[in-house]
């Protein structure tokens, strides 16, 4: 209508002239006119495009934030898997019976690394030889600018420094950091600004990057790299090789703060263990048990002018830096273990045997009253249970406290329904009524003793490395990574009013700009590993400070293709890669969900409603998703609006099928692949993708016992004979975990994963 009216009144106005010529100024009321509609129609059309863009823009923000929330909570539930995981190899340090001379003695290893005489002398590396068709860097000690330059031109050339120069390196920044105290003190007196980065993650091209942007580490550009400088990325060796060499060739102006990854049992689990000795067959264990005591002696924590305190994970309300300074750091070679000392006078195995016996009549008897229900009364009580279950949680999960004396739980599902204590955190630097101990998938509740000094001292360490700050006041345990705490504003302010600090800068945490601010500018997270989840899914970012302590932010992102990308391209990309991946966590916990799910379909017709979907994805997975934003991404819906839930497992399968394996024992392979890959890995000393039926058999009892899972024997011995295919008694693990790998069946096996995502 606007814009008919618009051209009719331009075609009367052109009438009028032509008709009268003489008449060369129209009326005022006949010139303003057409462009006063004009106006208004353009403006029309303005505030319509406008809304348009704005409501694109809110979709597309939508998609963007719950995309973040899929890849940040499968990471955080990660986490706490390896937690676990350092639970069962404590058990199984305990209860591992000799393999052929092979099994214990490797996980005591990297459990409880003892010092080796050997490591501690030049003889660790002036033994081997460097053959004369090595073309690699050449160093020479101590380090000069050369030999840094040649290092960091070889990495870029994607050359691999010999291990006999490797361990080398690893030696002489053994020797450097056992002078270095636990709290360094820098000033900004001296130099004009000073250079902090966050985690790395083994991202070589973010670390290359940042010296191309910044300037390599020199008495002019003084650096602070936060910690976590290995695991996830392809090139954690060279990236904590080139942070070690600048640090022998300037030990004055580089500076490493160690992370909650410089944890040999985080490697396991993360991939720096597999990079090592894939890159190093030869020399591998002496390569990472030198890692392993390097890491141990790095630095916790930075302070800048008395003023800026830079740690990687954040602090408790126990934090006390005075305290932390006297701490014997180089003891606490994990901060997923527990201090031995702590269980030892207690008795472990009554308490256990006490837990099992209050879960086993926990309703799961069949010959239990309750039992003795119609089915349709046993799947609206069940379903019931879902419900309160999850409000408990949730309740739980939101509620906090002035102090960290919360009871810890994690918020990862149990193995049924039924609530069922979660496993431990390693933060339990809070006051407890009863001790919780780590016994297979359970806690056992004992009497505390005091406290020893070595066990305050991991606490304090566990804080540092491990926590996050939280808008809400208190301090409470991090439920949802699983270890340290959430600390609030008056945690903070605490702190820095104790310590006289204005500043805390931490890193821990992945941000999509690779920096955030909170509690009132007080708290700065900085995260340098671009492209951490998906191509183009976050920034990285670095800090400049000078003498006036005032931050100053600078962003990049690795990858020519990321550029090119549209906002709409990188938030599809993104998308897909996360749906994926949480499609994935839903097949490995089919059976639980198709339990919950069948005891709120009351008429058995496969359709629950969207709330009793919801209350059972989050009852069952335990990930704080936004449930019913992501439903039309993962189920169907029928014509009256119901949730037809079997269709959440349509497009997924596995890899192979194995005609003995039972369906309980197939989803628990599934589920815990990744730990089954590193326990057998640990096993297979030769790396050779080859372990003993017998090993095979006595690793998976005693895995299934750890996680409380009801495998008969014969159905683990079954396994183990088909999957020798040769009948030579070894199993080649890497084909057997091939068979449980989870593929979706509208894709190519061999497209790269972060190309699917037209299904999304």
């Amino acid at each position: 209508m606007g814009c008919g009216t618009s051209v009719a009144t331009e075609t009367q106005v052109q009438s009028v002239e032509e008709m009268d010529e003489p008449v060369r100024n129209p009326s005022p009321a006949l010139s303003k006119t057409p462009l006063c509609v004009t106006n208004v129609t353009s403006m029309k059309a303005a505030v319509l495009i406008q809304r348009w863009y704005r409501r694109y823009m809110a979709h597309l923000e939508m998609r963007r934030r719950y995309t973040w929330n899929i890849f940040q909570s499968i990471e955080y539930a990660g986490e706490q898997d390896q937690l676990q995981l350092s639970s069962f190899f404590s058990f199984m340090l305990d209860n591992f019976t000799q393999l052929n001379g092979n099994g214990p003695d490797l996980i005591s290893q990297l459990l409880d690394p003892v010092v080796d005489p050997w490591l501690d002398r030049e003889t660790c590396y002036s033994m081997i030889a460097v053959p004369d068709s090595y073309t690699g860097p050449r160093l020479s000690f101590p380090l000069s600018v050369t030999d840094t330059n040649t290092l960091l031109n070889a990495f870029k050339e994607q050359q691999t420094l010999h291990a006999r120069y490797l361990l080398q390196l690893l030696y002489e920044t053994k020797k450097l950091l056992r002078q270095m105290p636990n709290i360094v003190q820098l000033s900004t007196s001296y130099t004009k600004d000073i250079t902090i980065c966050g985690d790395l993650h083994g991202r070589l091209d973010d670390l290359l990057l940042i010296f191309y942007k910044n300037g390599l580490p020199s008495a002019e550009t003084p650096y602070v790299f936060n910690g976590d400088f290995v695991d996830r990325g392809k090139k954690s060796v060279e990236v904590a090789a080139l942070l070690f060499a600048y640090l022998l060739l300037y030990p004055d102006y580089m500076h490493l703060n160690r992370g909650n990854h410089e944890d040999h049992i985080m490697n396991l689990r993360y991939g720096f263990t597999k990079e090592v000795m894939q890159k190093y067959k030869t020399h591998g264990r002496q390569i990472l048990q030198l890692f392993q005591d390097v890491f141990s002696l790095l630095p916790v924590a930075t302070v800048i002018d008395g003023k800026v305190l830079i740690v990687h994970g954040g602090i408790s309300d126990q934090t006390d830096l005075d305290f932390l300074n006297s701490v014997e750091r180089h003891k606490v070679k994990s901060a997923l273990r527990l201090p031995r000392q702590s269980f030892e006078p207690l008795d472990l195995g009554q308490s256990y045997r006490h837990s099992k016996r209050l879960r086993s009549t926990d309703g799961s008897r069949p010959n239990s009253s309750r039992n003795q229900k119609t089915p349709n009364q046993s799947r609206k009580r069940r379903c019931h249970l879902i419900r309160q279950d999850s409000a408990a949680s949730s309740c739980s999960s939101s509620s906090s406290s002035s102090s960290s004396s919360s009871t810890v739980c994690s918020p990862r599902t149990p193995s049924s329904l039924s609530p069922r204590p979660c496993p431990l955190s390693p933060s339990m630097h809070f006051v407890v009524n009863s001790l919780q101990v780590p016994f297979l998938d359970s806690l056992s509740s004992l009497s505390p003793p005091s406290p020893p000094q070595h066990e305050q001292e991991w606490k304090q360490i566990v804080d540092i490395l491990w926590s996050d700050p939280k808008n809400q006041d208190g301090c409470y345990p991090n439920t949802f990574r699983g270890g340290g705490c959430y600390f609030g504003p008056d945690v903070t302010q605490r702190l820095m009013h104790q310590h006289g600090l204005q500043l805390l800068i931490r890193s821990h945490e992945c941000k999509q700009e690779g920096y955030e601010l909170c509690h009132g500018g007080r708290v700065i997270t900085i995260f340098s590993a671009s492209n951490y989840y998906e191509e183009g899914s976050n920034r990285g970012a670095y800090i400049k400070m000078g003498k006036d302590l005032v931050p100053r932010f600078y962003q990049y992102q690795v990858g020519r293709g990321t550029r090119k990308l549209t906002l709409t391209q990188r938030v599809r990309v993104a998308e897909g890669s996360a749906l994926r991946a949480l499609k994935e966590k839903l097949f490995t916990h089919r059976s639980e969900l198709m339990a919950g799910f069948m005891e709120c379909d009351h008429n058995n017709t496969g359709c629950v409603s969207v709330s009793d979907w919801a209350q059972v994805l989050e009852t069952v997975l335990r990930l704080d998703l936004p449930w019913r934003t992501l439903r039309p991404h993962l189920v169907r819906l029928t014509a009256e609006g119901a949730v037809e839930y079997q269709s959440c497992f349509e497009d997924m399968g596995s890899g192979a099928q194995l005609a003995q394996v039972t369906p309980n024992l197939a989803e628990t392979l599934f589920r815990y692949r990744t730990d089954i890959e590193i326990i057998f890995n640990i096993i297979d000393k030769d790396h050779s993708g080859l372990i003993s039926t017998e090993e095979f058999r006595q690793t998976w009892r005693l895995f299934s016992a750890h996680l409380g899972v009801d495998i008969d024997d014969r159905a683990i011995d079954d396994l183990a004979r088909s999957i020798d295919f040769n009948k030579d008694g070894s199993i080649d693990f890497t084909e057997f975990l091939e068979a449980f790998r989870v593929v979706h069946k509208l894709d190519n096996r061999d497209q790269p994963l972060s190309g699917r995502t037209e299904n999304f």
